[in-house]
């Protein structure tokens, strides 16, 4: 248990704005849910610019709004714990507004809002990686949604046995498209194809780091934690990428398919078309299938940058590990690396629970070995893929 309680009132606050927080499944909401039968389309020819259609909204988003309105956080007496809230109510107020604005031009405007643009030190980094790293690797053995599945739920089990009263879960459904996490669920298209090789680095991506941090999230007593603070995203990714040259298994094609997000995302936002963009990233090596889901996930609802995030989340994480800094604290709950000294502060009070799990892969001697080489390239992550020139 923690060791300096928060008052009532405040906690009641959180709590509130929590739920507020849970009730929606922005990500979800934002992506097609036909994506699979227009990538058909699209690769046939039988369509230019793709129509996508979205899941109907569960509530509406006025109902929201209000809901939030009437979560007074200017009443929170806790310095800290009230900037962290305010914060998030502003940025569940920014994904409302950007709900009612899905499909229409005013939606990219709010997303940069939300996730930022490109900055050009960004695009340096993506168009050197596309530059001097060739993907070599053959596609190899796959597996079918249901094996992954399989190995999702071999991997849940793993952290069950540590602590049986998480609740996370996997499934395949329908209307997904990909792999993610919504919540406390890992979600599967029935349609997605892994590579076995690249099989548990997305497993410690999705298990290992977004399903570890809800559940430790939500453990605390500041239960914000577990549904995100404002700004999580980014670290979450970059810790989610962290992960996969933890376990050693950052391929060439998924370095260059992080920068291809970056310059999809700046392609977006300087007024490329979806067929361009498209064909910039075949121009650029990529197979078309490839091509189409990455173009999809940035034009979708009229415009997401959330896709920038990830390479920029991984280079602000290794500068972080290269100067010093420990990832320790960042198991706690879902926030943004900005918000670390705020955390840090929450902790030495006694006021936040020790993580209930931390990532397996860290379990490996040899993890934090190749997180301490990755660092040492923070300014040149190119060089993560051996033998890149």
């Amino acid at each position: 248990m923690s060791g300096v309680a928060l008052s009532v009132a405040d906690l009641a606050i959180d709590h509130t704005l929590a739920q507020t927080a849970a009730s929606m499944q922005f990500l979800l909401d934002v992506t097609p849910t036909n994506a699979d039968d227009v990538r058909e389309q699209f690769a046939q020819g039988r369509v230019g610019e793709p129509e996508f259609t979205y899941r109907p909204l569960e509530v509406a988003p006025e109902v929201l709004a209000k809901a939030l309105d009437n979560i007074d956080v200017s009443t929170v007496e806790d310095a800290t714990l009230g900037h962290l809230l305010r914060a998030k109510q502003r940025e569940l107020a920014l994904q409302i507004e950007m709900l009612k604005a899905r499909d229409t031009d005013d939606f990219s405007a709010l997303s940069i809002q939300l996730y930022g643009a490109a900055s050009p030190e960004l695009q340096a980094q993506a168009e050197n990686i596309l530059a001097r790293v060739h993907s070599t690797e053959g596609a190899g053995d796959s597996l079918s949604a249901p094996e992954f599945l399989e190995l999702a739920q071999a991997e849940i089990e793993h952290y069950r046995e540590i602590d049986p009263e998480i609740d996370i879960h996997a499934e395949v459904r329908e209307d997904v498209n990909g792999v993610m996490v919504s919540g406390n669920t890992l979600l599967i298209d029935p349609d997605a194809v892994v590579q076995r090789a690249r099989a548990n680095a997305l497993i410690q991506h999705e298990v290992g780091t977004h399903l570890v941090t809800q559940v430790n999230g939500a453990a605390q007593p500041v239960r914000v934690l577990g549904s995100g603070l404002a700004g999580y995203d980014e670290t979450q990714e970059g810790l989610a990428v962290l992960a996969e040259i933890g376990c050693g298994q950052l391929t060439a094609f998924r370095l260059r398919q992080l920068a291809a997000r970056v310059l999809t995302v700046h392609r977006l936002h300087d007024g490329a078309d979806f067929v361009d963009a498209w064909r910039a990233l075949v121009d650029d090596g990529f197979p078309e299938n490839s091509a189409f889901t990455t173009t999809m996930r940035a034009y979708r609802s009229g415009g997401l940058s959330k896709d920038a995030i990830y390479l920029r989340g991984l280079v602000e994480l290794l500068v972080h590990l290269r100067g010093g800094g420990e990832l320790d604290l960042l198991w706690l709950g879902k926030f943004s690396l900005e918000d670390l000294p705020l955390i840090r502060d929450l902790d030495e009070r006694g006021v936040l629970n020790p993580p209930r799990l931390t990532p397996r892969y860290l379990e490996d001697p040899d993890a934090r070995l190749r997180l301490t080489a990755a660092a040492d390239q923070a300014d040149d992550v190119a060089q993560l893929i051996q033998g890149a020139p």
